[in-house]
This record gives structure tokens, C-alpha cells and sequence, in this order.
């Protein structure tokens, strides 16, 4: 029987950087590939290459690390369609599992033990238009909605959204900076000054380790 296969672009274990786990050490799975071209994309080198691997063998690497959190990401992770059974692989598994997904790709189809990590496209991410709604029908109390927001623009685009559509009550939201282009400051001052209820965060493992593939 052939194996189901995937392009990873790499695998390895670090801190996570954001969501509701930050700061744990975590192994990370990265797809290759991304139909989106945000402008603060920090991992455009997961557009191509890669190499292909058998779910077996990405298990068999993964456990090499012992973990207790696993995030696949990319790139935009969904868009290869052997994603959803790694997903379901690596629950199996016992780990805890997150998926860092764009929102642009439906989500139906994705296992319910894992946390979706949703990113809503902001008009300064370049890519607003591709957001597809229709994924908040399928969220689930885990999962966590987030944005990076590049300006001001952006934050009162993105509070007004989350007023509209009341996200708030239904999932966790958290509202991120993007790397060198908005402050970290403002973004907190902004958020204190209207008492938003998202949880703001800033990435992590940029301000440990920059932007250097592989953590």
C-alpha cells in the first residue's frame, strides 16, 4: 500500500512563540507551499522546495523529540490535502495538536482535537480579500482567532470586525503586532485605552532568535 505522502519544508522543536501556549517547547511541523502573499509573511522560504515525506516517517521524527505540543504550520498548511490525515496521525498519537491555518482554506474537514489557529487577514496584510468566513460556522471552544494588525488601520478595522461579529464570545482572540512595522506599545496602549477582551502577544521567538529558520 502506498504511504501518504507531504512536502515539509522542515521539521524541528523550539518555543512557541504566540497562542495560548506560548513560551512552551513545542516541535513544529512546516508544510511547504502557500496560495497567499501577505506582506509580513516570515516564511516565504516555505513557498517551494521541500522534500516529500511519509506520515509514518514525520511521526517517527516528531516523537524523536518527546513532545507534549505539536503545531503544523507553513506556509498555508491546509493546502496540501494529506495534511488533514497528519493532523489526525499526530492526535492519535497522544500530542496535543495545533494548526496554524491562514482561514483562506476551509476547515471542516479538520480533526476536532486539534486547537485551529485561524489568522484573519487584515487589508494591511495585502490579502483581506481571501479570508473565507464560512470557517467560523466550524470553530470550536479550543480554537483561537487571530490577527496582525500592521497599523492603526488595521487595529480599528480588526475591533470593529470583532464587535460586529461578536468573535469574542465565542473563541479566544489575540491581536498581534506585526514584526517591526507597528509597536508593541501602541498596540498594548490601544487595546488598554479600549478595554478590548483579546489577548494581545507579541511573537517570541523574533524577539529570542530573530527571524532564523528552524526556531
Amino acid at each position: 500500500m502506498n504511504e501518504l505522502m507531504l512536502r515539509i519544508t522542515e521539521i524541528f522543536t523550539s518555543l512557541q512563540g504566540e497562542t495560548r501556549t506560548v513560551g512552551m517547547p513545542t516541535v513544529f511541523v512546516r508544510l511547504t507551499g502557500c496560495p497567499l502573499r501577505c506582506g509580513y509573511c516570515d516564511s516565504a522560504y516555505a513557498f517551494s522546495g521541500g522534500h516529500m515525506m511519509a506520515i509514518s516517517d514525520i511521526l517517527q521524527q516528531v516523537e524523536a523529540f518527546n513532545p507534549r505540543y505539536v503545531t503544523v504550520t507553513g506556509g498555508e498548511p491546509l493546502a496540501q490535502k494529506n495534511c488533514l490525515p497528519l493532523l489526525t496521525a499526530l492526535c492519535d498519537k497522544g500530542f496535543e495538536v495545533s494548526l496554524e491555518t491562514s482561514g483562506a482554506i476551509n476547515v471542516a474537514q479538520v480533526d476536532p482535537r486539534v486547537v485551529k489557529v485561524i489568522d484573519i487577514k487584515t487589508p494591511g496584510s495585502g490579502e483581506v480579500e481571501r479570508n473565507d468566513y464560512n470557517n467560523f460556522i466550524h470553530l470550536l471552544p479550543q480554537d483561537q482567532i487571530k490577527f496582525v494588525l500592521c497599523h492603526k488601520a488595521d487595529y480599528e478595522w480588526a475591533k470593529n470586525f470583532i464587535e460586529e461579529t461578536e468573535l469574542t464570545k465565542k473563541v479566544e482572540v489575540l491581536f498581534s503586532p506585526s514584526f517591526k512595522e507597528l509597536s508593541a506599545r501602541d498596540l498594548a496602549d490601544w487595546i488598554v485605552n479600549d478595554n478590548l477582551p483579546v489577548r494581545m502577544q507579541i511573537q517570541l521567538h523574533k524577539y529570542l532568535w530573530n527571524d532564523e529558520p528552524g526556531r
